[in-house]
């Protein structure tokens, strides 16, 4: 698979995800946070729409950029603190609901492309030197 073909992926876990977050903020707060934490007058949807809309532009940047190896490496590295916060906000201290782990699920998604990315790119780089 082409890297460019691969940062499309990425971009569509933030298209898809950051779409619903921006169009639909009532539905992911109802789906991924627990009870507790769904109150919050209008912050909570003006919130989630502003983490939809930041998706968006990340998605954007995801698909528009030239990736390198060095990129796909990066971007690779910078994703795995999201599985600890994930981890913590799930399991050790709850306020998302299990479905809250579909943002994990876009992470791997990302991470395994990330990997491709990165192979793909770094045998086309070395083929050129």
């Amino acid at each position: 698979m082409a890297p460019q073909r691969i940062q499309y992926f990425i971009a569509l876990v933030f298209f898809v995800l950051g779409g619903w977050a921006l169009f639909f903020p009532g539905h992911v707060i109802a789906t991924v946070f627990l009870p507790e934490y769904q109150e919050g007058g209008r912050i909570m949807p003006f919130m989630m729409s502003c983490f939809g809309a930041q998706a968006l532009l990340a998605g954007l940047f995801a698909a528009f950029s030239r990736f390198t190896s060095r990129t796909f490496l990066a971007y690779g590295i910078a994703l795995i603190p999201f599985f600890g916060f994930n981890y913590y906000f799930t399991f050790h201290d709850p306020v998302f609901t299990n479905m809250g782990l579909i943002d994990a699920v876009g992470n791997v998604i990302m991470l395994v492309l990330c990997y491709i990315g990165w192979k793909q790119s770094k045998k086309r780089e070395e083929s050129r030197a």
